[in-house]
């Protein structure tokens, strides 16, 4: 750590209570920040409209048991292939499932991979880079070294091999999603650490005896979370294309469990003759991810204080 020339025991207790109503000034003004970022964020159209449609698809996920007008398991083989009605508004699949029905209950799937996958990603990468950046070091160059190795593979193609080598299944593809996602996480909050950890309200925190961890969790990491969270919501809607490609590959979501990859697999055998049981799922997965592209194109110009009076 960096020597400034003065310990705790050698401030006076006036200049201690300066410097304690100095760090809570920077809170109070980081909260208040919070309140105006809210309100501009309103004020931009396109987070409106992914925030509308992310809204929606959670609703769907949430209420799928009671909306679903059939059960989307349940394999009728007298109605294989069925052409949109009012019964089945988007037919059938190559089982005589409800495709409506799947589609309902494939949104929980393509919404928990997407956020539990950056959540948990997010939470290994956070982590690594507050310690990297904040220590320096020996423990910054190790934790680089293997960030740097693990970025050098192609991210899906690394997500692809490690979900086949430890088996299908929704947990599995979790893991192997964030087993490389959290590389990106790192970068970002090693970066943002670097250029806070010696700003003046950390200096004075550190100056009146404050710990390494409430340094590094209260004023640093607290302070460089702009960049994290956009690139949080753009990594939902990134994982969440990776497990409908990886459903679709068979390594993902396995059948009979309803899935957007895997209803594109479906109806990718009959695309000539029922179009829609491809194009319903495939729809759905553009509009939820470029519903999150959208969020985090919103975060990205509230957060930057260069287009931040554009709204």
């Amino acid at each position: 750590m960096p020597d400034y020339g003065v310990t705790s025991a050698q401030i006076s207790t006036s200049a201690k209570k300066k410097l304690l109503s100095y760090v809570a000034n920077v809170d109070k003004q980081t909260h208040t920040g919070f309140i105006a970022f809210l309100r501009q964020l309103f004020r931009h159209r396109l987070s409106i409209v992914g925030a509308t449609v992310i809204l929606i698809a959670v609703l769907i996920a949430i209420l799928a048991p009671w909306i679903s007008p059939y059960d989307p398991l349940k394999i009728d083989l007298r109605n294989v292939y069925q052409q949109p009605s009012l019964s089945h508004p988007i037919g059938t699949d190559v089982m005589g499932r409800d495709e409506l029905s799947r589609i309902f209950w494939g949104a929980r799937v393509s919404l928990i991979t997407g956020v539990v996958a950056t959540a948990v990603s997010a939470s290994i990468g956070t982590l690594l880079g507050l310690m990297a950046g904040y220590f320096g070091g020996w423990a910054d160059a190790i934790i680089m070294r293997v960030t740097d190795m693990l970025m050098c593979f192609p991210a899906f193609i690394f997500t692809i091999c490690l979900a086949a080598a430890l088996g299908a299944g929704i947990e599995n593809l979790i893991i192997a999603i964030s087993m490389h996602a959290w590389t990106g996480f790192c970068r970002i909050i090693r970066g943002q650490v670097i250029s806070t950890k010696n700003r003046d309200y950390v200096q004075a925190a550190r100056m009146i005896g404050a710990e390494n961890t409430r340094i590094m969790f209260l004023h640093v990491f607290k302070n460089s979370m702009a960049p994290l969270i956009v690139a949080s919501s753009l990594s939902i809607g990134g994982n969440i294309m990776t497990e409908a490609a990886a459903s679709f590959l068979g390594i993902g979501v396995q059948p009979p469990t309803a899935s957007w990859g895997i209803e594109l697999r479906n109806g990718y055998g009959s695309l000539l003759t029922n179009p829609w049981l491809s194009m319903v799922p495939g729809l759905c997965i553009t509009l939820l991810v470029l519903a999150f592209n959208f969020i985090g194109d919103g975060l990205r110009d509230v957060l930057d204080p260069r287009m931040r009076y554009k709204y």
